[in-house]
Order: C-alpha cells, then structure tokens, then sequence
C-alpha cells in the first residue's frame, strides 16, 4: 500500500507539472505536447485504482485522436500568438481568482465525499471477477445515458466550428480545385521539345 501510495504522488506531481506547462508554455506545439504526457499520467493514475478501460481510453482516444486533431487544427488556424497573449495578460488576474476558487472547491468535494464513504485513503483492490468496463456501461448508458447523448452531440459543434474556421477565407489561402485537378490532361501540362544533338567541341 506504501508503495502505491508513493506512485500516486509521484505520478500526480508529473501530472501537475504538465498541467502549468500546458499553461505556460509560449509555444502551441509544446503545450500539446505536455497536454500529451499530462494524459498518460492520468491514465497511469487510472491504472492504479484498477480502472483498465478508462486509462486504455484515454491513451488511444485522446492521445491517439484528440490531441493528433488539436496539432492540426492549432497549425491550420495560424493564431497571432503576440496578440492572444496581450489579450490574456489583461484577465490574469481574474483567472488566478477564478482558479483557487475551483481548486478551493474540488478539495472541499473531495473531502466531504471521503467522510461521506468512510474513505482511509488507502487504496483497496476490487474482488476477484469484477469487471469495471461492464459496471461503466451499465452506468453510462442507463443512469446517465442523456448527459451521454448531450456529450456527443457538444463534440459533433466542435468539429464542425473546427472545419468551419479551418475553412474561412484569408489573404494569400490558396484553395485546391479537385474537379480541374481531375480533369487535367497530360498534354495540357507538359510541353515536349524535340532538339538536334549537338557536338562538343
């Protein structure tokens, strides 16, 4: 027990780390990467309360997918970082408040919800059989199927307001033609020259 407790701090402190460099960080590209290694610490930290699924979830979905889509669309946008960043500075302040407050009222959740259960804070195994993936979708599509539904339905805007601004006209965007690039014809690009040889002298 000692011992996974040690794991637990050691991974949730690597997860903090990536969580403010995912903050702090200047450039996009490496915010998604710590964004990468803060979600393989929860997964390992899913694999510690012997939640399988969850943590195989959220390596290939999220890692796999989700962040693969958030590098294409952060490099397709093309954000004048200069600008975000004079805009962000004004509502710092704001922020940090608005932050302690949620963290402030996470770790009263969390404490009333362990008195509540009877929690020592030590890490207990599941009885021989259990299967977690099977108690997960009897939850999710019975007690909250809507919140599910409701979820899917967000994600699905998402995507869409991704394309639509992904596609909106700029200055300089060169849009591909696929009917002329289909109907092109050799004989209309490539020009052959017949020449003599020539002798070197």
């Amino acid at each position: 027990m000692i011992f996974q407790t040690v794991l637990f701090y050691a991974f949730a402190g690597v997860l903090l780390l990536a969580a403010l460099g995912v903050v702090f960080f200047r450039n996009p590209v490496h915010s998604i990467m710590c964004l990468v290694l803060a979600f393989f610490q929860s997964a390992v930290l899913w694999m510690l309360i012997e939640a399988e699924f969850l943590a195989i979830v959220l390596v290939l979905v999220y890692v796999g997918a989700v962040m693969v889509l958030f590098l294409f669309v952060v490099m397709m946008l093309d954000v004048n970082l200069e600008s975000v960043k004079r805009g962000l500075t004004r509502y710092a302040p704001l922020a940090a408040i608005i932050a302690l407050v949620m963290t402030a009222e996470l770790i009263q959740v969390i404490w009333l919800k362990g008195q509540e259960a009877g929690l020592t804070g030590a890490f207990t195994p599941y009885p021989e059989g259990y299967n977690n993936t099977k108690a997960l979708g009897s939850v999710l599509y019975t007690e909250h199927v809507y919140a599910f539904e409701i979820a899917a339905v967000v994600l699905l805007l998402a995507i869409v307001a991704a394309i639509t601004l992904t596609m909106r006209k700029r200055p300089g965007l060169k849009v591909q033609n696929i009917a002329k690039q289909v109907a092109v014809r050799a004989k209309d690009r490539i020009r052959v020259i017949k020449m003599d040889p020539e002798e070197r002298s």
